[in-house]
């Protein structure tokens, strides 16, 4: 076997770091996060795994270090990420202190990332398991289910045409290639023994016989089932709505449309969520007009407040986008069979080539209503904190569930947040296998416009008040969403680590006061 070629550098002395300090060095170019915690040295990878963020501006709790960008989470002693997102684990360099000289020692290959130790199929081995749904909960609980030497058929069935893809980015880089979105290349997934199926819709479900019925026919057994079906966009009711160029955005290959559609056209925007708003950004330099239709008068209203809601309206109005606010869409007209206009609420009258829809999103568990899997009101399959469902063997995760979450004293929840779908996916993964893991994360979510990120934490539903520090006008800030005097969410934009370190002290179950967060004195958040 072929041995690596080491190099030793000297990157700092010992008293240059305190307990609970991290710095970032390089040896022979490599960016290396090196972290002193309890009188001891450990060195990991500087950069998260998910998209490159230097670690080094993020938020270190004891052995643990939180990407500022996207809130994925990293054990400084192993490497191995512990919240998501992103799927591999960070490298570990050597580290020897000598006369008060920290030493970090490198392998010439050293990756950035590093796979987590997996098994494959065992040949012949019959026990199955079916994910339903090609998202990153199935490959989540996939990938946890070959680390935790599960040695059976793994089957991941998608309707989707590609390999599990990062949905993440088709509403903010709507032309990009589909190499750069694949979550896993097929001979990573084939080295694994995770078959995928693409273009493969389930129609039903027996779970007394363990099988599933397909559209073309097929029938499949399984010996556990996930249900990760995620969710699917909630599509205009109005005269007009059938019309080609009425576009929602729900795969690789609308995102692609909408690109081509909208290049030199009128797009139109029904809807200011975190879709409707990526989607007028990407398209603000592209289009040859944008327009946005709100029924409320700001954006993300209800979600991060008016404040938040009219900075980034006047970042996109500094682009050129025009709003409709507090207002709705009566009626889309048409010339052979294209949109030609849409009419709103108010009378008013807009010319439009495109209309992109982003009004919300419901539960794909259709396919299961003729069994007795628990579906609550909203669509959602209803699971317990170790994401079972009320069915032996039965499975649920990511944006198709609601779930238990520990933040709000275990109300069931339906969020559809990225890194929550990941963090249901290992727990559904250790459940198949009798590991008992209670699901204990904090939602962590980012939007991203004309290359400003917000980032987001907690959960606000219901807050009463909001405490900013920085301002809006600035466009700098860091927001405390308030619920019974406490912080039960923040939202920031350029005051990075402070979303990831309140994320932290969320998940550790501290109580963080509206007083604290009313106070001219952060220390309590120990922003650098």
């Amino acid at each position: 076997m072929e041995k690596c070629e080491e190099i030793t550098e000297m990157v700092c002395l010992e008293s240059d770091l305190l307990d609970g300090q991290m710095k970032e060095v390089e040896v022979d170019q490599q960016k290396i996060l090196l972290v002193r915690n309890k009188g001891q040295f450990a060195a990991v990878g500087g950069l998260c795994t998910h998209y490159g963020a230097p670690l080094i501006k993020g938020a270190l709790l004891g052995d643990r270090v939180r990407c500022p960008f996207h809130g994925a989470c990293f054990n400084t002693k192993t490497g191995d990420i512990e919240e998501f997102p992103g799927l591999d684990s960070l490298p570990t360099y050597k580290v020897k202190v000598e006369s008060g000289k920290v030493y970090v020692t490198a392998d010439k290959k050293t990756l950035k990332k590093r796979v987590k130790k997996m098994c494959g199929r065992v040949p012949g081995a019959s026990h199955t398991v079916v994910l339903i749904g090609g998202g990153p909960a199935s490959l989540q609980c996939a990938e946890t289910l070959r680390q935790n030497d599960y040695e059976g058929r793994i089957i991941m069935v998608t309707k989707d045409e590609q390999l599990p893809l990062d949905k993440t980015k088709l509403s903010k880089a709507m032309n990009i290639e589909i190499e750069k979105l694949l979550l896993r290349q097929s001979d990573f997934l084939q080295h694994y023994g995770i078959e995928v199926w693409t273009k493969k819709e389930v129609k039903s479900v027996d779970t007394e016989a363990k099988t599933l019925t397909f559209k073309d026919g097929t029938v499949q057994h399984y010996d556990q089932l996930l249900i990760s079906t995620g969710g699917r966009a909630r599509p205009l009711q109005c005269p007009g709505a059938e019309l080609k160029n009425v576009k929602l955005l729900q795969s690789y290959k609308d995102a692609t449309e909408i690109h081509q559609m909208s290049a030199g056209n009128k797009a139109v925007i029904v809807g200011t969520s975190f879709i409707g708003m990526e989607v007028a950004a990407y398209l603000s330099d592209k289009a040859a007009s944008v327009t946005v239709i709100g029924s409320s008068e700001f954006p993300f209203q209800s979600s991060l407040g008016p404040d938040i809601g009219k900075m980034t309206m006047q970042m996109l109005e500094e682009k050129n986008v025009k709003f409709c606010t507090s207002n709705g869409v009566a009626e889309i007209r048409g010339e052979n069979g294209k949109v030609k206009e849409v009419v709103l609420k108010n009378g008013e009258v807009l010319p439009a080539d495109i209309v992109i829809v982003g009004i919300g999103v419901i539960p794909n568990s259709d396919f299961l209503k003729r069994t007795s899997v628990e579906i609550d009101s909203r669509n959602a399959v209803v699971v317990d904190k170790f994401m079972k469902t009320n069915i032996p063997d039965v499975f649920a995760a990511g944006d198709v569930v609601s779930f238990p979450l520990p933040l709000v004293g275990h109300k069931r929840v339906n969020i559809g947040h990225w890194q929550l779908a990941q963090a249901h996916g290992r727990v559904a993964g250790l459940s198949m296998l009798n590991q008992q893991v209670a699901i204990n994360t904090v939602p962590y979510f980012w939007t991203m416009m004309l290359g400003k990120s917000i980032r987001y934490t907690g959960y606000g539903e219901g807050y009463t008040d909001i405490v900013f520090k920085g301002s809006t006008k600035e466009r700098k800030f860091l927001a405390f969403y308030i619920k019974d005097e406490e912080v039960v969410a923040a939202a920031s934009l350029n005051f990075d680590p402070a979303v990831a370190r309140l994320a932290e002290m969320l998940l550790m179950g501290k109580r963080i006061t509206k007083t604290q967060a009313q106070s001219d004195d952060l220390s309590w958040l120990q922003l650098p």
